[in-house]
């Protein structure tokens, strides 16, 4: 008896836990904390993590104009039209 009740812990311990899904009202609601866990578990998500962090804290120099808030050429471009390089006056419609 004892032998039966020693495999059937360790077979139980074996399984891996899954994820439950719960239906309330005809909506799934998934367990969100066993879903990140499961996620969360990937060896190259702290790689992942570090680049992203990196990224973010670029010094300002480093950046791309538009995120500094920087004029473009394409910008300039679009906003004065076909006075681009000829006027110091913006492209308006004829009233």
């Amino acid at each position: 008896m004892w032998v039966l009740l020693i495999t059937m812990g360790t077979a139980q311990a074996e399984e891996p836990l899954g994820c439950v899904e719960v239906t309330v009202g005809g909506y799934k609601a998934p367990n969100y904390d066993c879903l990140s866990q499961q996620m969360g578990n990937n060896p190259d998500g702290a790689a992942a993590a570090q680049k992203n962090m990196e990224a973010l804290n670029a010094p300002v120099h480093k950046r791309p104009p538009t995120q500094v808030g920087l004029a473009t050429p394409a910008a300039t471009s679009t906003r004065m039209g076909n006075t681009f390089g000829t006027s110091v006056k913006p492209q308006r419609p004829a009233h």
